[in-house]
């Protein structure tokens, strides 16, 4: 039976695709949106590291299994068996690939998805130049080899460029070069790095938009031999449809901090409400990268400078961090998260002081009561240890969340403008007739479901775990603010002062 195809999909017809990082975020939403759109391709090579004593085989059925391979499962099973994995891994020469491995990959490849980088934003200098820099090195040098190569998509970010105030879509120039860091990192000791790692930094805020910055330059450096294409995304949310509706499977960004604050954890964080969030949904950056092959491939003269292409939601569908935490709060009290610490009541501000208050008050306090109360019990303790991880993770989201953002996306644009009707509905890049509010629900659903693997069946039970927690909440915050008023009232003297005023009156 013929099936009619749209460009895009005609593009992807008979193609061969690579993909480095598939088993990541959102490599597995790419994998799973080529397989189910372009079901027409000839096959897709991913390569994966053993892991916990895994192979990567083993691996590949495991993630077969997750709820976003199940429209795959029912509607299209077939197409499982055209994605080919090798064991893999970005921190070896040629991607760990050789002999027959190898040769597959140089003779069939058209299409580079080049999505593999470690995303610890508060990780050690050299982790993150041998995964995002010399990773990309290597990737680019398996890419060379390829004899039918027609597009090599590097994922960056968007904020890689945090030193200009206007963020246009081009390679922007650094002082240091990638060559230069990768031969440091080769030679320096980690303890001599580390110790210099905050200079070399600036004015980057940690290593992940260093790192992915001097990678930008080292692929922008090749591409008058090869066709190479950078894209940057900004930070990528839960889905908004697909493959599942608010799909979602790590606690990176807004999504770890709309889990903590559910479950009580995150009592405050430090975020200027007024600034627009720059976050865009999964399965939108998803379809921006796979429209990138097929848009470039309709340019007849080659353009001077590398495409680069912001990966940003329109401006007016950006809401300010104060509406997104709000509304946050609200539904994280109507969704309740199975067990929570405490009752879901904190705040955002732009005090420092008044978010030390808060932290110390109500976040390492509680932490280090936990604890105690698990050592007389004679319990594993694990609050402290949770607290300092969820504290350094907030320390890092900070700087993302306290700047005003100004990406322009004119070349993204201009992708949905010269799209067909069919093509926009099947790769939709357009947020525009996105519910915001629906959207925000649909991502607390998510993080309840995927994440932390809450059923909604246990949402009535969680309500009732979550009154009980509000009542225990306003019990022990007044008889701590009682407390804390007797003490400063009988270090001024004022209780004695009432004492002798009654004592006078009568």
């Amino acid at each position: 039976m013929t099936v009619d195809l749209s460009p895009v999909q005609e593009y992807y017809k008979d193609k061969t695709i690579f993909i480095t990082g598939a088993s990541g975020f959102m490599g597995k939403v790419l994998l799973e949106k080529l397989l189910y759109s372009c079901h027409s391709l000839k096959e897709v090579i991913i390569i994966c590291r053993p892991k916990r004593g895994k192979t990567p085989e083993s691996r590949l059925e495991e993630m077969y299994k997750l709820p976003i391979f199940q429209r795959i499962r029912d509607e299209r099973p077939h197409m499982l068996k055209k994605v080919t994995i090798y064991q893999g891994d970005v921190t070896f020469d040629l991607l760990g690939l050789s002999g027959d491995s190898l040769k597959h990959v140089t003779e069939n490849t058209n299409i580079v998805f080049h999505m593999a980088a470690t995303l610890k934003l508060e990780g050690n200098l050299r982790d993150a130049i041998d995964m995002n820099l010399v990773g990309t090195k290597r990737a680019l040098a398996v890419a060379k080899q390829m004899k039918h190569l027609e597009a090599f998509i590097h994922l960056s970010t968007a904020f890689c460029n945090c030193d200009q105030e206007v963020m246009y879509e081009k390679v922007y120039e650094f002082p240091h070069q990638p060559e230069d860091l990768i031969r440091l990192a080769e030679w320096m000791d980690v303890k001599t790095l580390d110790t210099i790692t905050p200079d070399l930094l600036k004015p980057h805020p940690n290593t992940y938009t260093y790192s992915k910055r001097l990678a930008e330059i080292l692929v922008r450096d090749h591409y008058e031999s090869m066709p190479v294409i950078i894209a940057r995304p900004s930070i990528v949310t839960p889905a908004v449809a697909e493959p599942l509706p608010g799909w979602v499977d790590n606690m990176n960004g807004p999504t770890g901090v709309l889990i903590g604050a559910g479950k009580g954890v995150i009592r405050s964080m430090i975020c200027n409400g007024d600034l627009r969030s720059e976050v865009i949904p999964v399965d939108i950056a998803i379809n921006g990268l796979i429209l990138l092959p097929y848009h470039n491939s309709f340019v007849e003269e080659r353009p001077l400078q590398i495409p680069v292409y912001n990966l940003t939601v329109d401006d007016a569908k950006k809401r300010t961090w104060k509406w997104v935490m709000d509304v946050g709060r609200d539904l994280g009290k109507k969704y309740p998260f199975e067990v929570g610490l405490w009752y879901p009541d904190g705040n955002m501000t732009s005090s420092k002081l008044y978010h030390t208050f808060c932290t110390i008050m109500f976040m390492w306090l509680p932490a280090y009561i936990i604890d105690f109360l698990l050592l007389i019990f004679g319990q594993r303790r694990f609050m402290v240890r949770v607290q300092t991880k969820v504290s350094v993770g907030l320390e890092v989201l900070q700087f993302f969340t306290t700047r005003n953002w100004d990406f322009k996306s004119t070349h993204f644009q201009q992708i949905y403008q010269k799209l067909g009707e069919t093509d926009r509905k099947i790769f939709k890049i357009n947020s525009d007739d996105v519910d915001d509010y629906e959207y925000m629900k649909l991502s607390i659903l998510g993080g309840r479901q995927y994440v932390m693997k809450e059923p909604l069946t246990s949402l009535p039970k969680s309500r009732i775990q979550l009154r009980f927690l509000y009542c225990l909440d306003r019990i022990c915050k007044t008889l701590i603010m009682t407390g804390l008023l007797y003490w400063s009232s009988q270090k001024l003297g004022l209780i004695e002062l009432v004492r002798n005023g009654l004592f006078v009156s009568k």
